[in-house]
């Protein structure tokens, strides 16, 4: 048995660099994914000066340090801190959507986002939001959306301020607009 290892250092150092590999599966740490990189590079060692066991340890340890410090930082970084997946209902929050029910600070409205209808509140305890006023999901509670209003009803436009019997008459600019 001895000699037969003894000739084939390299099948050892591929053994480890596989229960190595195998290892990492069961951690997903990267870091035992290096130190079988380093026994790779033994194996390389082993096969090209199958005599010098110092040397393939050196070369081993080397390669693992560099692909610890080098490459294991950037593979983590990439791999676990990437952009985090909402899941649930927690993937609207941000969008904008268009008020469909009137929305009351004490009452429920309801918006269309996305195609989908959900029940809807105003995140303060002020604001009644009109139907077809753009607004933006600031936080999920329950099945109700709580939302605030990012700009003027859809069918809002500008002249609407210039009739007297309009509500927005009182909030008429004191100069027109360039044309």
């Amino acid at each position: 048995m001895m000699d037969w290892l003894r000739d084939n250092v390299w099948a050892a150092w591929l053994g480890i660099a596989v229960v190595l590999g195998l290892a990492e599966l069961a951690t997903l740490d990267f870091t035992l994914l290096m130190l079988a990189a380093g026994a790779l590079a033994a194996t390389g060692a082993a096969a090209v000066f199958p005599g010098l066991l110092w040397l393939q340890i050196v070369v081993g340890l080397l390669t693992a340090a560099a692909m610890l410090g080098a490459i294991r930082p950037l593979l983590v970084r990439k791999i676990h801190h990437g952009v985090e997946m909402k899941t649930g209902s927690q993937h609207v929050v941000g969008r904008t959507g268009v008020v469909v029910k009137e929305i009351h600070p004490d009452s429920v409205g309801s918006i269309r986002l996305g195609g989908e209808l959900w029940t809807a509140r105003p995140f303060d305890d002020l604001t009644t939001i009109a139907p077809g006023t753009r607004v933006e999901v600031m936080q999920i509670d329950g099945a109700t959306a709580v939302v605030y209003p990012v700009g003027l009803p859809l069918g809002h436009h500008q002249g609407e301020l210039d009739r007297p019997d309009s509500p927005q008459a009182d909030a008429k600019p004191d100069s027109d607009p360039p044309r």
